[in-house]
């Protein structure tokens, strides 16, 4: 069996991406889902004077071993000011240093929301450029706005057009894994 992990890229405890990639995660049949919370990552922020005085955090170690285990990684970005939260990016920032390849060209699902009608596309954008530039396999990604309209605590999307282009963009992401 596959095993996808997922986690939304926020160190909010209220995250509506940490819900929308637990929505996502939990909508693929017949994979093993490992969920991460970013805040069991949380480090000093990155800095190259921090690496050479004590090396490469332990818990940037730890987060690459979830990435190694995975068949494949689901993201839901929140954004931060048109881009990454700062706590996926310290995060980023660290685990980076240890290899060349992050995902090691892994498929990835792509996925961004926010309560506004541009459900984070901008990070969305920022994150698709980036990793497909460094990753082989990016294979979908899907930005829901307006969550709090468009999305349902125990329903999930509740627009049909959105719940329908979801599901291609997730079905894609699945069929590569």
């Amino acid at each position: 069996m596959k095993r996808v992990l997922a986690f939304g890229a926020s160190s909010s405890k209220a995250s509506i991406n940490r819900t929308f990639a637990i929505y996502a995660a939990n909508a693929m049949e017949d994979v093993e889902v490992e969920i991460i919370d970013l805040n069991d990552f949380e480090m000093p922020i990155f800095s190259v004077d921090r690496e050479t005085e004590n090396g490469i955090h332990p818990l940037a170690h730890r987060f690459k071993e979830h990435i190694k285990a995975a068949d494949g990684i689901l993201i839901s970005f929140a954004e931060h000011n048109a881009a990454y939260s700062a706590a996926y990016k310290n995060i980023y920032d660290w685990a980076s240093r240890i290899e060349k390849s992050f995902f090691y060209d892994k498929p990835l699902c792509l996925l961004a929301t926010s309560p506004g009608a541009r459900g984070g596309s901008r990070v969305l954008d920022i994150a698709f450029n980036a990793y497909s530039f460094a990753n082989k396999n990016v294979v979908t990604r899907f930005s829901l706005p307006s969550f709090y309209e468009n999305f349902k605590e125990g329903e999930g999307i509740v627009n049909f057009e959105l719940k329908v282009g979801f599901f291609v963009e997730l079905e894609k992401f699945k069929a590569a894994l």
